[in-house]
């Protein structure tokens, strides 16, 4: 108030500056409603988190998968190989020395590092260079191993820093070389063990236009200490030697192949070989700083270095004869159609999620919108403008939002380091833009004119606007031109926002005709539903058909959750029986017994080894024989030459099959003709006629006529009686199968055994006990196999988490579809139980009325669901995800999406049971309060 002397108490308006507020806005509403803001908060800090998280996680999952692609594989095959054509004859032999001595590759090589450009980076621990032969160069000594007559052959290579990669078992490391005539030389423990060498051992190789041969003397045996690194492994024969053969007409022969390692200095003595020698620089790629978005850069550099501007540059530093090879430009196209095929999966995930969440986002804004109407419209008939209002708004949103969503991005770079930063920071910023900016934009299109107090709050008076109705078809069309178009032109673009967005545009399309076809149905059942005893009945119908609760928007999150976490599930049931199927393909049974060698017979000892082991419920035996000898038949087929025999036990083994799924039959087909069996007659020669089997290729060949065989399990005569394309015991090949009961010499040489919870550690043993010339193969260690890049364990984990968080946004969406309602039902029950209504007959009353907008939201799902899946079904193979092998190297050939009716049903079955949760808790509540704020006079509602 004014002082006496008539001037204001306040300094600041003494100033002529307006008094400060006493209670600021923004402090004032956070404190009257703290556990609101709190709950609003913690769903931006989630919901940010998600959001930044997930590109995070597709950059860790796609970079640990480039470096495990390219670190798994073979040396040889990931190695940059420089080389150059050794110095020509007609110079000097002092210049041809001076252009091979150790300073002058060392300094060639430096320079030639510095001329990869990046991200093609060199791990020089690894790395090697030298001289080299590339002709292998036979032993002369007659002492040398020759286990068919022919002498060994070697490989001469000079080898850097050979004591940092080595552990001297006996002797010394070689340093001397005589020009052109002798050398030191070292070789590994496998080498010498192989070729008889040891420490003073000379072996005597051919030298180039001269009688006298090179006398290399072993000073070494060495032990290398990494030997699956690229130094030793680029060329597996510095290493190990090989057992290599030569097929002539005379026969097969074996020789040995191996590797001598000479000093830096004895590059003039590899000169004088007859070996063609060449200099060398081979490269081992260091991937510690490689990432997935260096791939594309990585392969142009691959492509300019093999043939292009760098090659170039690489001639003009080692000479006109250089060439650079490598198979790391293989690795990555390899790694790029992976990426390429798991990417157009995960996006889908990703779009599914960020549309539920962008639009519980908008529903939370609308809650909060609704909430407030009255305190909103007082405002607005009072004089407040909408810019004032919608600023204080936007205050009160933002104050909660951008913590916690910059909150939800520390955490998300915190447990997903090696990331990059930018698109996390994006999406975490359009989550805090979009909390913002819900309930002011929400706020201001509702108080864009002052509205009347006491309004219905139900449809029963609504009416869309023209401009609604407008927009609506506008959307719809265009929705609609979508889907027609991405179904007219396939879904094989990888990287295609259209393919990615298809379950939005789908339960878009689905969401805006159901909200305006949902109430009639509704009202019409209301009707006859009048004239039944109690209204609880007709009540529920009736406000079900106008209730503001089932909107465009709570429907369409509900819809695309369920699709997302529909299309997530059928992917990841696709994943797991694709690779059950190629296990399956690759083993016929839970466990295959073979021979490690052809044709080696099964003992009865084994037999009952592998029935007594834990967890085989069954088991059968079948004769494997390949390469049998087709006859011409039918003149048709002539490539196929040969096929596998099959001798089985037509009733164990049938059962096989039927539990497989490859090629059952019934067992009389297989009848025995040599045990009192009926024949299918006689061949010309007089041989019985066994009945066979045969895959589609074998029977075109054969024909229905009888065909005489001559294989290792006699000489007999088969008739095609019935055509199948795959059995337990060849599942992937062309085969022909007989009672092994018929076969002359009939030997069982493969066991099939069966059982859920077999156990393959007990098998082995048991196995292993009684004879080491068998091995067993798990169906289960074949599966888990399949698991091998990071790009699949990633992918998989994306998906669950999409399911999950799809689940848990669902459940947000419709429990703030409810409490939006909340009030208006709280009230309805408060002023139904002044008029006798029952808290039987109220729970009743709730659950009837959510009943109808869960259940239209469950079958929505599921349609929108199952038309998702069948609309992206024809772009989307499962084999790269499934099996880390493209099509044609894996064991399947493809693996197509499939609707998997667990993953349609089951949250769909969730969102019926907790709406009707739901309701049943509201009335319980409502009737634990008790009524007195309900029923308060001159209230509105």
């Amino acid at each position: 108030m004014p002082r006496k002397d008539g001037r204001p108490a306040d300094p600041a308006a003494r100033r002529g500056r307006p008094a400060r507020t006493v209670a600021p806005w923004v402090r004032t509403r956070l404190r009257t409603a703290p556990g609101t803001a709190g709950a609003f908060a913690l769903l931006v800090l989630v919901t940010a988190f998600l959001a930044a998280a997930l590109p995070r996680t597709v950059d860790r999952y796609e970079t640990e998968g480039l470096r495990h692609d390219i670190v798994t594989a073979r040396p040889s095959t990931t190695v940059l190989d420089i080389t150059a054509a050794q110095p020509t004859g007609d110079l000097p032999p002092e210049t041809r020395a001076d252009m091979v001595t150790p300073e002058h590759l060392a300094r060639k090589r430096a320079e030639l590092r510095e001329l990869l450009p990046a991200p093609l980076r060199v791990d020089l621990t690894q790395s090697a260079h030298g001289v080299r032969t590339t002709k292998r160069v036979a032993g002369l000594d007659p002492w040398l191993p020759k286990p068919s007559g022919l002498p060994p052959e070697f490989t001469l290579t000079t080898v850097p820093e050979l004591d940092r990669h080595t552990t001297v078992r006996e002797g010394r490391l070689p340093t001397r070389a005589e020009p052109g005539r002798t050398s030191e030389v070292a070789v590994t423990a496998e080498t010498a063990k192989s070729l008889r060498l040891k420490v003073g051992s000379v072996v005597h190789v051919p030298e180039l236009f001269a009688k006298e041969p090179l006398a290399l003397t072993v000073v070494g045996i060495v032990e290398p200490r990494l030997p699956q690194g690229s130094y030793w492994s680029a060329d597996t024969l510095l290493r190990t030697p090989v057992l290599a053969s030569k097929v002539t007409g005379g026969g097969t022969y074996f020789y040995w192949q191996a590797g001598l390692l000479l000093p830096p200095a004895a590059t003039t003595t590899i000169l004088a070989s007859t070996g063609e020698p060449e200099v060398y620089w081979r490269f081992a790629p260091d991937v510690s700083e490689l990432t997935a978005q260096d791939e594309p850069r990585l392969t142009a550099v691959l492509a300019s270095v093999a043939a292009g501007p760098d090659l170039v540059r690489i001639k003009e530093t080692v000479g006109g004869t250089a060439s650079a090879a490598t198979g790391l430009d293989e690795i990555v196209e390899a790694y790029d159609g992976m990426r390429t095929a798991i990417t157009q999966v995960v996006t889908v995930a990703a779009f599914g999620i960020g549309a539920v969440a962008a639009v519980v986002l908008a529903m939370t804004g609308g809650l909060f919108a609704a909430r407030r109407a009255a305190e909103l419209a007082l405002l607005r008939s009072r004089g407040g403008s909408l810019a004032g209002i919608g600023v204080r708004l936007l205050g009160e949103t933002a104050v909660l939002a951008l913590p916690a969503a910059a909150l939800g991005l520390l955490l998300a770079v915190l447990a997903f380091p090696e990331a990059r930063f930018l698109p996390a920071l994006a999406a975490a910023g359009t989550v805090a833009l979009l909390a913002a900016l819900a309930l002011p934009l929400r706020a201001l299109y509702l108080h864009r004119k002052p509205l009347a107090h006491g309004g219905r709050e139900d449809l029963v008076d609504a009416r869309p606007s023209r401009g609604r109705t407008v927009a609506e078809l506008t959307v719809l069309v265009l929705a609609v031109g979508a889907v027609a178009a991405l179904r007219r032109r396939g879904t094989g673009g990888a990287g295609d926002h259209l393919v990615s967005s298809a379950p939005v545009l789908v339960a878009l399309i689905a969401a805006l005709v159901l909200v305006r076809l949902y109430p009639l149905p509704l009202r019409w059942a209301a009707r006859p539903a009048r004239l039944l005893r109690g209204a609880v009945g007709f009540l529920s119908l009736a406000r079900a058909g106008r209730s503001s609760a089932t909107g465009a928007l709570p429907l369409l999150a509900l819809l695309v959750a369920l699709t997302t976490a529909a299309f997530g599930g059928s992917v990841l049931a696709g994943v797991s029986e694709a690779r059950d199927r190629a296990a399956l393909l690759e083993t016929g049974a839970d466990a295959r017994v073979t021979g490690n060698a052809d044709l080696v017979p099964l003992t009865d000892g084994l037999r009952t080894a592998v029935r007594r082991t834990a967890g085989v419920t069954d088991m059968t035996a079948a004769q494997v024989e390949y390469g049998v000898a087709l006859p011409d038949g039918t003149g048709r087929r002539p490539e196929l030459e040969t096929t596998a025999l099959v001798g089985v036990d037509p009733e164990s083994y049938t059962r096989l099959a039927g539990r497989t799924g490859f090629g059952p039959f019934p067992p009389g087909l297989l009848k025995s003709t040599g045990t009192g069996g009926t024949s299918t007659g006689t061949a010309a020669g007089g041989k019985p006629v066994l009945p066979a089997i045969a895959s589609p290729a074998v029977a075109e060949r054969l024909g229905t006529e009888p065909r005489e065989l001559d294989a290792a399990a006699g000489e007999f005569a088969v008739r095609v009686v019935a055509v199948r394309t795959g059995t337990p015991a060849l599942p992937e090949q062309d085969f022909l199968l007989v009672n092994g009961a018929d076969l002359p010499r009939g030997e069982d040489t493969v066991l099939l055994a069966s059982g859920p919870a077999l156990d393959g550690a007990a098998l082995r043993k048991a196995v292993a006990a009684d004879s080491p010339d068998f091995a067993v193969v798990l169906r289960a260690e074949r599966r888990a196999a399949y698991v091998d890049s990071p790009m699949q364990e990633g992918a998989e984990r994306i998906y669950v988490a999409a399911i999950g968080a799809g689940a848990g946004y669902a459940v947000l969406a419709l429990l703030l579809s409810l409490m939006q309602s909340a009030p208006e039902r709280a009230t309805l029950l408060a002023r139904l139980r002044t008029m006798g209504l029952t808290r039987r007959q109220g729970r009743r009353l709730l659950g009837l009325e959510a009943l109808p907008q869960a259940l239209l939201a469950a079958s929505g799902g599921m349609l929108v669901g199952w038309a998702t899946i069948l609309l992206l079904a024809p772009g989307v193979d499962l084999v790269r995800l499934s099996l880390a092998a493209p099509p044609g190297i894996a064991t399947l050939d493809a693996a197509p999406l499939r609707a998997d009716a667990w993953s349609l049903m089951l949250p769909a079955a969730g969102v019926v049971v907790l709406a009707a949760l739901a309701a049943g808790l509201q009335a319980w509540w409502s009737a634990r309060t008790g009524s007195i704020k309900e029923l308060r006079a001159g209230d509105g509602r």
